[in-house]
This record gives C-alpha cells, structure tokens and sequence, in this order.
C-alpha cells in the first residue's frame, strides 16, 4: 500500500492547481448547497406550521383558504361540535378567519409588486399559532383598523412598519406591533381583527376558514369525521399537517430545481476534477512508472490517485459548505404556488443539506479521479521510466 503523505505530499506539491481546482469544486458545493438550503427552509416553514391536534376546516372543493368561502352560521356551530379543546379562560380553541392576498410593493422597488396574505381573525386565533408572541409593539385593538406583522414581512414590503400605515379597499390599517411564531407559515402574514378586515372588503360576515383544536387524536378522528360527513356542516376537514402537506408544492418545485442545478454543475465539475487529474497523471508518468518498478502493484496505484483525486475534491466541497454557512437564517421568499402569495422562510443549512453537499463533493472525487486512475494503469513501466 502506497503511504498516505505520498497523496498529501503530491497536493502539496502542485498547490496553485490544487488550490484552484478546489476553489472551483468549492463553488459549485456552495451554489448547490444554497439552493439545498432554500428547499429545506421552506420546507420547514410549512411543516412546523402544523399542531398534531389541529383541524383546517375549508368550503367542499376549495384548493387553499384564499378559494375558501363559509357562511358564518357554519362557523358559529363548528364551536359547539363534541371534542373541540377548551382554552384557558374555558372557550372553545375555534377560530374563524377570512384570508384575502394584495398586491403590494417591495421595500426599495415601486416598480414591481407581489402577493402579500392578509388575515383576518379573532384573539383566539393567536393561541392556535405555534409560538405566537408580539416582539415588539403591542396587539391591535378591534374596530379601529390596526393591524400586526411579523420582522419578515415588515423587512420586504413597503407600509408594513410600525407607524406605517397600507390601505385594504377604502381603509387605511396602521402597523401597531411585531409578531414571531417560531418561523412558520403564519410569519408571511399581516393579521387585522376579523370584523375590520371584512368591513374593509365590504363583506360583513364572512369567513374563509375555521381553525381548531381537538382534545387529542381520537377527538381529532371524530371532529373531523363529523365536519365532513354531517349535512349541517358538509365541510371540507383535514388536520393541520395534512393541510400544510398539501402547500408542499412549492417546496417540491424548488428541490426539483435544486436537484436539476446540482446535476448539471456536477457534471461540470467532474470534468473539471478529471482534467486537473489527467494533468497530474501526465506530468507523472515516470514517477507512476517508478511506483510499479518498486513493487507497489496496480491496486495500490489505483488507490493512491483515486483518494488524491477524492481529497481534493472534499477540500473543495468543505470550503463551500463552510461559505454558506453565514447564510443560515438568513430570511428571503418566494411565491407559494397554492395561494399564489409571497411565503417568507429563512434559508437553513442543518447537517443533512451540509452533507449532501460534501456527498456531491465525493462523488466528483471518485467519477472524476476514476478515469485518469485508469489511464495510470495502463501505462507501460518501462515506457513510463524513460518518460522525462
């Protein structure tokens, strides 16, 4: 077996081009370790939207709550169903809400603008929300048009600071409070109190969706089984995380772009891999020649350039997973392909994007070192020890 500081010796020895050849596999784990990363921060963003006992309730048909359409005589009975969890002050954990999208400017761009979902609910709504407190501010008192925002949403819209005030029909909302909610779904959204927002829209009365919480899984089963099936309601009913599955679209559109970019700047890279490779194996040639003169079998030679071409390539992807780690958390969005609204989300990087990137990285190692190994190994000894 070939000494392993014969490989590092070797990468040491040719450090511009190992540098090089590294900087450039670096860029192309970097950009497909982003693109991992924005999949995964969407992804997220819906998923842990989802409480295991709560209940979406839409109109029969509806794709999305934006389609959804309820009387508020419906509404009003979803409260006196059997299994509905109670909360502190001992009301039912329903929540009637109307959800509308408007276009609206992004911060330093009045030229183009962009779904922004507004919602329309009651305090209790806030308690169905993972996490919900106001950070900063204070929450919006009803009949007076005020309104809360997450820190996403005030960072990429124009008038949805605090102070600052955006217009819903002929109604003008003022910004009076910040609110968080662990990263989830909720915090691509401006909520206002329900009655407000529909007198906004001049559709006093109306409901979107009810929101709720059962006592546990076996309420869940029943709660749902009575909404779907009863005439009274005849309403479309599925957990929460059934809900937010099916907003998953989105997130599948970009893994597939994700994926799609990776294959192409991998293949690009493996040729980049195997010429610095087919390189080294050139300018080589007596020194391969002299190895197999002094015993050291095709086997070991085999081994030796494919880890180098394997180490070399593993440095380049830890130096791009090493680049995007500076942007994890850091906050963007795209459109959300049911409602057709902006979905806010932070790009993150856990270990499993990371890997990804360094399995790409050793992948490029082992097809890009394999034929130029080959190639060594078909080099006549002798031939090769007359090489200069």
């Amino acid at each position: 077996m070939i000494p392993l500081k014969y490989t590092t010796r070797n990468l040491r020895a040719r450090w511009v081009t190992t540098l090089l050849t590294a900087l450039g596999i670096g860029l192309v784990v970097f950009a497909s370790v982003l693109s991992f990363g924005l999949a995964d921060g969407l992804e997220r963003a819906l998923l842990i939207s989802a409480d295991p006992f709560d209940v979406v309730c839409l109109r029969k048909g509806a794709l999305d709550e934006v389609s959804s359409g309820l009387d508020h005589a419906t509404a009003d009975r979803v409260r006196t169903v059997e299994g509905v969890a109670l909360g502190e002050s001992g009301e039912p954990l329903v929540s009637p809400e109307y959800v509308i999208t408007v276009m609206r400017p992004r911060r330093g761009d009045d030229a183009g603008v962009t779904n922004l979902m507004v919602r329309g609910l009651l305090p209790v709504g806030w308690q169905l929300r993972p996490g919900f407190h106001i950070v900063e501010g204070r929450a919006p008192q009803p009949g007076v048009n005020e309104a809360l925002a997450s820190r996403r949403v005030s960072e990429r819209f124009q008038n949805t600071r605090i102070g600052e005030r955006f217009t819903i029909g002929n109604a003008e909302f003022t910004i009076v409070g910040y609110f968080e909610a662990n990263g989830c779904a909720a915090e691509s959204e401006l909520w206002t109190d329900l009655r407000d927002l529909t007198t906004a829209r001049k559709v006093p009365g109306s409901v979107s969706t009810v929101c709720l919480r059962a006592r546990d899984a076996a309420a869940q089963a029943a709660v749902i089984r009575r909404l779907t099936e009863d005439q009274q309601f005849a309403l479309k009913a599925l957990t929460e995380e059934e809900f937010f599955k099916e907003q998953l679209m989105s997130a599948q559109v970009v893994k597939g772009m994700a994926g799609f970019i990776a294959l192409f700047l991998i293949v690009g890279a493996m040729f980049a891999a195997a010429n610095t490779m087919f390189a080294a194996v050139a300018g080589r040639a007596r020194e391969i020649g002299t190895l197999r003169a002094l015993g050291f079998n095709r086997r070991s030679v085999l081994f030796a350039l494919m880890l180098e071409s394997v180490v070399l390539c593993l440095l380049g992807g830890l130096i791009g997973c090493a680049a995007a780690i500076p942007f994890d958390g850091y906050s963007t969005g795209m459109a959300n392909f049911q409602t057709l609204s902006e979905m806010a989300f932070a790009f993150r990087f856990g270990p499993n994007v990371l890997m990804q990137g360094l399995l790409m990285a050793l992948a490029m190692g082992l097809v890009g070192g394999l034929m130029p190994a080959i190639r060594a190994l078909r080099l006549n000894v002798i031939q090769a020890l007359r090489e200069v």
